[in-house]
């Protein structure tokens, strides 16, 4: 079977092994079931916000990477025109391009992925959607506007709803996401919830690497790993910090962030301001991070209110490294993860005072970071190590209708 993997968002093309991608490991996976793959992605590189050249495989995998203008602000109009010019490289060399059995296909972005739809449907291709993010929901929470709002994204959420009934099958990162895209299915009836994950014996061998931070005796250290945008909340987790400023057992409490974001300096500054102990390493190789990550002691999900999100990197991380979360995140998916797995504390959004006291709970009590920490990596061995999960993503690529679902 010849297959197609459509994916805008791959990250960094040039150094693909330093990553996590879903669709790298799809793609390896397809290789070893004897399958024949290509790639099709962009020049530009999202999280960095530059452009690579040269690129023209993964392993022996061929890999076309079209050209995008590429833009500066995440949330901005020259992202919108940068992904339209994207989706028109592509619409061009599809025509040019041997016709696959199969396209295999992120979403987002919208405008890359209703090309695919779009030659797809017209060429008689199976269509595979794998929905990373809702789009334009995502947009809509930080551009909120009564009544203007669904006006202006009106056009894209035409755009989901179109790539979403061209698909013959449906998978994405949580339920959550696939229920959105059955609403307007025409095809399907049922999808495959299967989380980002982690390939967890990978993730295992980082954590002797050498991390770009050495604990101090007697510290306990709080990780968060991921963006510095908008979604995200660290401004609640260094008030619920300020909160326990007084208290002996929070003495040696180091808040630990890595990663990088348009708000990276906005939350330096707020560190600063209530001068509690936050380090920022920067966005860091996916080695260093598994290491830094695996010297915490607990971590912090933290993420605003009505957030698009769901099932992220992020919680696979936390998961594989054995370390508890305290979540004030409101997605029900991961909440009722987090409850019933027993791996953290679940605290209401955007309030410092009770992650302060989650916090405490773990902070005073290394025996229930102990317990939870081990449910936690129980958790991801069984819903998020990708070796496993992720062969239901072959499956709907192959065409094995008949196998459950995994649900998470």
């Amino acid at each position: 079977m010849d297959v197609l993997i459509a994916a805008e968002f791959l990250d960094d093309i040039s150094a693909p092994n330093t990553y996590n991608s879903r669709f790298f490991t799809i793609a390896d996976m397809l290789v070893e079931r004897g399958h024949s793959v290509r790639i099709v992605t962009t020049d530009f590189v999202h999280s960095a916000k530059r452009h690579v050249t040269g690129v023209t495989k993964y392993k022996q995998i061929p890999l076309a990477a079209l050209h995008e203008p590429g833009y500066r602000k995440n949330i901005s109009l020259s992202r919108f025109r940068s992904h339209y010019r994207l989706s028109i490289e592509l619409r061009k060399w599809l025509r040019t391009a041997k016709k696959p059995d199969v396209i295999y296909c992120a979403v987002p972005s919208l405008d890359f992925a209703y090309e695919a739809a779009r030659y797809a449907r017209d060429n008689g291709v199976k269509f595979v959607v794998d929905i990373q993010d809702l789009w334009p929901e995502a947009f809509q929470m930080v551009l909120d506007v009564p009544g203007l709002s669904d006006l202006l994204f009106y056009p894209l959420r035409r755009k989901a709803d179109s790539v979403y009934r061209t698909a013959d099958r449906i998978c994405a990162v949580s339920q959550t996401y696939v229920d959105r895209a059955l609403k307007v299915s025409e095809k399907c009836t049922t999808g495959d919830a299967v989380f980002l994950g982690t390939d967890v014996d990978r993730f295992d061998r980082f954590r002797q690497e050498p991390s770009p931070l050495q604990k101090k005796e007697g510290e306990v250290w709080l990780g968060y790993v991921g963006t510095l945008g908008y979604s995200y909340d660290l401004k609640t987790v260094m008030d619920a910090m300020d909160l326990l400023r007084d208290l002996p057992e929070a003495a040696k409490l180091r808040f630990v962030v890595a990663g990088d974001g348009p708000l990276r300096q906005e939350f330096e500054d707020y560190a600063a301001e209530k001068k509690v102990d936050v380090v920022f390493t920067g966005k860091l190789p996916y080695p260093q991070m598994v290491a830094l990550l695996c010297q915490c002691d607990m971590a912090v999900n933290p993420i605003k209110k009505r957030a698009a999100q769901s099932i992220i990197n992020k919680h696979g991380d936390y998961a594989a490294a054995g370390i508890p979360v305290v979540n004030s995140q409101e997605a029900m998916e991961y909440r009722h993860l987090v409850r019933d797995r027993q791996m953290g504390f679940n605290c209401r959004c955007q309030d410092p005072q009770d992650m302060a006291d989650k916090l405490l709970d773990l902070l005073t009590d290394p025996g229930l970071r102990e317990t939870m920490g081990r449910n936690a990596r129980i958790c991801a061995e069984e819903k998020f190590h990708r070796g496993r999960t992720y062969r239901t993503i072959i499956d709907a690529i192959e065409g094995q209708e008949d196998t459950p679902c995994l649900r998470p």
